[in-house]
């Protein structure tokens, strides 16, 4: 039963990354917890960190080919992350499991608050970072690319939510070539949180496996469904959003109420 349950939460997971684009990541640890029965927050974010790597490794794929991936950008960013991310994961395993779950039950408050507000930006499409930018733009490509990356691995997450606009702040790039430079930080610093806590051994492989497996085939239904809902995609980010922080509110309750 649980290899079954960890199958179909992976595909919710993929269902929805495909559906609106984002944000499935935020509701893998809560589905690990108390759908597929993982009884420790710390290895359902070890767990969990693996699958969403590798779902934002696929969806990098076809925003490359179309050209929508600001390498350098990417790279510096990324690589100030991943120093970032190994010291987030590392801070997490220390904090006991209940607090950590009470504060990702905030953080996906705020995540489904910031959903609801989002706007697509206007930005410059032309922005790269080359010898003679590099002054201007790598300073805050680093400095945002390490503070996203430590609060990434602190929660197990992929933080697309604000390594969205933390390129778009460093950068000005625009709201789409963000998205798709973004994938690289996701893909890396999933890829850095998972390897700690492998090595603390606090990952599940045969449910990973599972979940990944899942999230595959949820992502090609999402996807499909995506396209057929296009002029919808406002109104299920919306619904979706609600939906993240009514699980929110349930984590955090979770978290605090054996600290009461």
């Amino acid at each position: 039963m649980q290899d079954l349950l960890s199958i179909i939460s992976g595909s919710l997971v993929g269902f929805v990354l495909g559906l609106v684009g984002g944000g499935g990541s935020i509701i893998a640890v809560p589905l690990l917890l108390y759908v597929v029965g993982i009884g420790s927050p710390h290895l359902a974010i070890g767990t969990s960190a693996i699958a969403v790597s590798l779902s934002a490794a696929a969806n990098l794929v076809n925003h490359a080919r179309n050209g929508m991936v600001k390498w350098p950008c990417a790279v510096s960013f990324s690589a100030a992350g991943i120093a970032g991310a190994w010291a987030g994961s590392t801070i997490a395993m220390k904090v006991p499991g209940q607090n950590l779950l009470a504060l990702f039950g905030v953080l996906m408050l705020i995540v489904g608050t910031v959903m609801l507000l989002k706007k697509d930006a206007e930005g410059n499409p032309d922005i790269r970072l080359t010898f003679s930018t590099v002054r201007e733009l790598l300073p805050l490509l680093l400095l945002i690319g390490f503070a996203v990356g430590m609060l990434s691995g602190f929660f197990g997450i992929g933080g697309g939510f604000l390594i969205v606009p933390g390129l778009m702040l460093a950068t000005g790039m625009p709201i789409a070539y963000a998205i798709g430079t973004s994938l690289v930080a996701i893909t890396v610093f999933g890829a850095t949180t998972a390897a700690n806590y492998a090595l603390a051994g606090l990952v599940d492989w045969r449910i990973a496996g599972l979940f990944i497996a899942g999230g595959v085939a949820g992502g090609i239904i999402g996807t499909f469904a995506g396209k057929h809902l296009s002029g919808s995609k406002g109104t299920l980010s919306m619904v979706f959003a609600i939906f993240v922080m009514l699980i929110g509110a349930y984590v955090t309750w979770k978290g605090v109420a054996p600290l009461l």
